[in-house]
């Protein structure tokens, strides 16, 4: 079992940046990828950004340029930085991870609130 904690959501004005975290915990040495997805008022929930266990990124083409996902495994800790925000990027974002021996399932953190507004 893992468990997801994501931080850091918040208010903020157009053009402006944020910073959000998610620790884990638990069977921590079996997490694989990692990732942040977003899911704004009556829509679905859509990638934003993963991550390997090597590094490799990939990222949804509304946020190329402007988002970096990274994760420092010493602290267990996935971020999502965030800068030159919009309007749009305003949703509840959750980070997950797949993770397990042998048989692996995802997992999900319980969201925290990013709005966009002036």
């Amino acid at each position: 079992q893992v468990q997801l904690v994501e931080s850091g959501g918040g208010l903020v004005q157009p053009g402006g940046s944020l910073r959000l975290s998610c620790a884990a915990s638990g069977s921590i040495r079996s997490i694989n990828n990692m990732g942040w997805y977003r899911q704004a008022p009556g829509k679905q929930r859509d990638l934003v950004a993963t991550i390997t266990t090597g590094g490799r990124t990939n990222y949804a083409d509304s946020v190329k340029g402007r988002f970096t996902i990274s994760r420092d495994n010493a602290k267990n800790t996935l971020y999502l930085q965030m800068s030159s925000l919009k309007p749009e990027d305003t949703a509840v974002y959750y980070c997950n991870c797949w993770a397990g021996v042998g048989v692996t399932r995802l997992y999900w953190g319980q969201g925290t609130q990013v709005t966009v507004s002036s």
